[in-house]
């Protein structure tokens, strides 16, 4: 009898943020849900990230060193339209680019799961609770 393999393909989820800090924050969010995790801190590094690692989701923030979160969701949008986007900025919510999920700081990890359920309707296994 041959032994059958099922790999359940995991989440991928780029986040874009200059603060080491809160990129760590939602990263280890993100890994603890069980989603494969590529993390940068400029839009001209998340250019070259998306380019590599084809992700399902975007964290981007809004205030970024050099282009923008928005011109970096825009491009995105433009050049992976497939790819779900999280705006996540400290500015008021009202001022966010279109986007499937805003995520305002500070953030729960309660809210990051539930950025994830929204944005990613297939079957993602959430591990742990979402109180925190």
């Amino acid at each position: 009898m041959s032994a059958v393999s099922l790999e359940i393909e995991r989440t991928k989820v780029l986040v874009v943020d200059d603060s080491d800090d809160q990129r760590d924050l939602l990263s280890r969010y993100l890994e603890r849900a069980g989603c494969d995790v590529v993390s940068v801190g400029s839009a001209e590094d998340a250019i070259i990230a998306y380019e590599l690692s084809n992700p399902d989701l975007a964290f981007i923030d809004l205030v970024l060193p050099g282009m923008t979160g928005w011109a970096l969701a825009e491009r995105l949008r433009h050049d992976m339209p497939l790819c779900a986007i999280a705006i996540t900025s400290v500015l008021d919510a009202a001022d966010y680019p279109a986007a499937q999920a805003i995520l305002p700081k500070p953030f729960t990890r309660a809210e990051v799961r539930r950025v994830l359920r929204d944005t990613q309707p297939r079957d993602i296994q959430l591990n742990g609770s979402d109180s925190e």
